[in-house]
C-alpha cells in the first residue's frame, strides 16, 4: 500500500502566492507518489468569528482552488471537513488524553488569542486537538506543513504515542513534510512577516485571485533592501524573496536567477517579476472558474464517501479500544 498524506486550509481569507508556493504546489506533486487526502478544515475556520454566508461560499470558492491548482480527483481525496463527522467525534477522545500544559504552550492560541485568554473560545484553545484527530484518523504517514505548523505536529505525535501506550497500537505516527524552498514566502511590505491571508496590510500579500495590475503594483511598491546586488542573502530578506518567488514560478536555479539579473536594478527585477506571477496566475484563474456548484458537488460528495470510509474504521477500533464501542 502507498504511504499516506493527509493537509488542508482554511476557508478563511484569500489564498495567497505564498500558499500556492509552500503549500498547494506540493499537494499537487506528492498526489503522485502518496495516497492523498485534501481537506477544506471548515470546523477550523468557526474557531473565529465568521458570517455563516461568507462561510459556506468561501468553503465551495476553496474547492475550486484546489482543483484549479492541480489537485485531480481521481488521484486525492477531495472533501469538506464538516462533511466527516468522526473528525469532531475524535476530537473528544483526544480531547480526553490531552493535558492543559501542552495546550497553553501552543504559539498560535497566545497569538491569536492576542493576550486575552479569558474572552478567547474555547475552540481557539483546544484548535490543535482537532488539528491531530483531522491527521490521525487517515492513518496519515505524512503531513506537509508550514514552520508555524510544526509544533502542533508534534502535539499530534505525542497524542498518538499515548494513546498507543495506554490502549494499544492505534494510529500510524506520522512525520512533517517541509519542502526546503517555498515554505515561508515573506510579505511584500514587510520581509520579516509571513506572506499572510489575515494581514491588515493587503499589499503585503499577492492573492490568488488578484487581477494583473493589482498584481503588477503590489509587486512594484514591494519594499527593497539597501545595496543595489540582486542576490540571494539572508542579510537581504526583501530581494532574497522577490528572488525566491522568481526561482520557484520560473523553475531557473538560484545561479541562474542571479545571472538573469546581473547589472540589472531593482524596478528590473520587479517588472519581470510581475510578468512572471501575472502570466502563472493567468490560467490558474480561468481554471478556477470552470468549476460551478453542481461539478463541485460530483467531486466533494464521493470524496466525503471515501473519506468516511478510512475515518470509520480508525474511529471504530478507537471507541472498541476505550471501551465505548
Amino acid at each position: 500500500m502507498r504511504k499516506r498524506i493527509f493537509s488542508g486550509a482554511q476557508p478563511t481569507g484569500q489564498l495567497h502566492i505564498g500558499n500556492y508556493l509552500g503549500a498547494l504546489k506540493n499537494w499537487v506533486a506528492l498526489q503522485e507518489e502518496y495516497e492523498s487526502f485534501y481537506c477544506i478544515v471548515n470546523l477550523h475556520a468557526i474557531t473565529m468569528p465568521q458570517d455563516p454566508k461568507v462561510l459556506k461560499q468561501k468553503t465551495l470558492d476553496l474547492a475550486r482552488i484546489y482543483l484549479a491548482a492541480g489537485i485531480d480527483p481521481n488521484k486525492s481525496t477531495i472533501f469538506i471537513q464538516s462533511d466527516v463527522p468522526e473528525h469532531a467525534e475524535l476530537t473528544w477522545v483526544l480531547s480526553c488524553i490531552s493535558r492543559m500544559g501542552e495546550l497553553e504552550r501552543m504559539t498560535q492560541f497566545k497569538d491569536k488569542g492576542k493576550g486575552n485568554r479569558e474572552r478567547a473560545g474555547v475552540g481557539l484553545f483546544t484548535y490543535p486537538i482537532l488539528m491531530a484527530a483531522d491527521i490521525l484518523l487517515y492513518q496519515t504517514n505524512l503531513v506537509p506543513i508550514g514552520q508555524d505548523q510544526k509544533q502542533h505536529l508534534e502535539l499530534t505525535r505525542d497524542l498518538a504515542e499515548r494513546f498507543n501506550r495506554d490502549f494499544g497500537e492505534t494510529f500510524a505516527i506520522p512525520e512533517a513534510y517541509i519542502p526546503p524552498v517555498g515554505a515561508k514566502i515573506m510579505s511584500l511590505q514587510d520581509p520579516t512577516k509571513k506572506m499572510s491571508k489575515s494581514d491588515e496590510n493587503v499589499t503585503g500579500s499577492i492573492f490568488l485571485l488578484d487581477d494583473a495590475d493589482t498584481i503588477t503594483k503590489k509587486i512594484k511598491r514591494a519594499v527593497t533592501d539597501s545595496g543595489t546586488e540582486i542576490k540571494f542573502d539572508d542579510t537581504r530578506p526583501a530581494i532574497t524573496n522577490l528572488l525566491t518567488i522568481f526561482h520557484l514560478l520560473t523553475g531557473k536555479s538560484n545561479e541562474e536567477c542571479e545571472a538573469h539579473f546581473a547589472g540589472k536594478g531593482y524596478g528590473q527585477l520587479k517588472s519581470e517579476l510581475a510578468e512572471v506571477v501575472v502570466e502563472f496566475l493567468r490560467p490558474f484563474q480561468e481554471r478556477v472558474q470552470q468549476y460551478d456548484d453542481a461539478a463541485l458537488t460530483a467531486i466533494l460528495k464521493p470524496g466525503a464517501e471515501k473519506a468516511r470510509e478510512v475515518a470509520r474504521k480508525t474511529l471504530s477500533d478507537v471507541y472498541e479500544k476505550v471501551g465505548i464501542a
